[in-house]
């Protein structure tokens, strides 16, 4: 039934452009010829009797907003209740408004440049808003996190999050062992790291193999 149904519509675009625009005969016998050469390929690569399948969604590697908030807020150790500008950021991150959330942290920030916590919500903000993309000014606040407070897990967790969003998984990687390496082992995140972590090598794994194989 599909190829009767592909057929009648050949041909009514057929007549629909003669009709329509009319053409010497030679231009006729090129609408034609191009018609069928479109039919043979759908005949030779076509396959209309196969179920459609729909596409796997790609690997997703960022949390949900909500989940970002309370994984951050797991890291530090505080629930932000003693922060304001954080408390109001962090309802804006909640419902997806990254930037008005960085725009509030800024003023964080400015009110006291040594506040890590500010600094690393600021980060995700802006990898949030840039829909999981480092940029220059993300990466500045990274940065600005971890120096407030070097030994703070939540830095490089963020950061090798956001790296491998962006693609750059060996640096995740690096990134990620380093922490795991020097974790407590009574460290309430140390598990969620380790699942992460292991996520991410069969990931890569995944590529390599396929990368391997197309080789071939």
């Amino acid at each position: 039934m599909t190829w009767v149904l592909v057929i009648v519509l050949a041909a009514l675009a057929l007549g629909a452009i003669l009709l329509l625009f009319p053409a010497t005969r030679h231009a006729w016998q090129a609408l034609t010829a191009a018609l069928l050469l479109g039919l043979a390929g759908y005949t030779l690569q076509g396959s209309p009797s196969v179920p459609s399948a729909p596409k796997s969604r790609e690997e997703q590697v960022a949390d949900h907003p909500e989940a970002q908030v309370e994984v951050r807020q797991q890291l530090s150790g505080s629930d932000d209740q003693n922060q304001r500008w954080l408390m109001v950021a962090n309802a804006m991150i909640r419902h997806g408004q990254y930037a008005d959330a960085a725009t509030t942290l800024r003023a964080a920030v400015e009110e006291n440049p040594g506040n890590g916590d500010a600094w690393l919500a600021m980060a995700n903000a802006l990898v949030g808003h840039a829909q999981g993309t480092l940029s220059p000014a993300s990466l500045y606040a990274y940065r600005r996190a971890s120096q407030a407070d070097p030994a703070a897990p939540g830095p490089p967790f963020f950061l090798g999050l956001a790296l491998a969003q962006s693609g750059r998984l060996q640096e995740a990687r690096t990134l990620w062992t380093t922490l795991l390496a020097r974790a407590p082992a009574d460290a309430p995140w140390r598990a969620d790291l380790e699942k992460r972590l292991a996520m991410l090598d069969a990931f890569i794994a995944r590529q390599q193999s396929g990368a391997a194989a197309g080789e071939q």
